[in-house]
């Protein structure tokens, strides 16, 4: 078999187009990776955006009624 062989030319073909598909692999894995780590970091940020979200709400109720508490006093 020589070096211009089709079967050699079609086996190194086989094995570039294989190289290419594992750099792919290798490539969606990583980002794979990343997405799910970045996914968690943005979980993560948003349950304590709500926590603050409620503890202002709360805070925000308990003025609300000593601002009706007071009024009634006055009334």
């Amino acid at each position: 078999m020589s070096a211009d062989d089709p079967a050699l030319q079609s086996i190194a073909e086989i094995g570039a187009r294989i190289d290419q598909l594992l750099d792919l692999v290798r490539r969606l894995t990583e980002e794979n990776r990343s997405l799910r780590q970045s996914q968690e970091q943005l979980s993560a940020e948003r349950a304590g955006l709500i926590a603050r979200n409620e503890q202002a709400r709360s805070r925000v109720e308990a003025m609300i009624g000593r601002l009706k508490s007071l009024e009634q006093n006055q009334a």
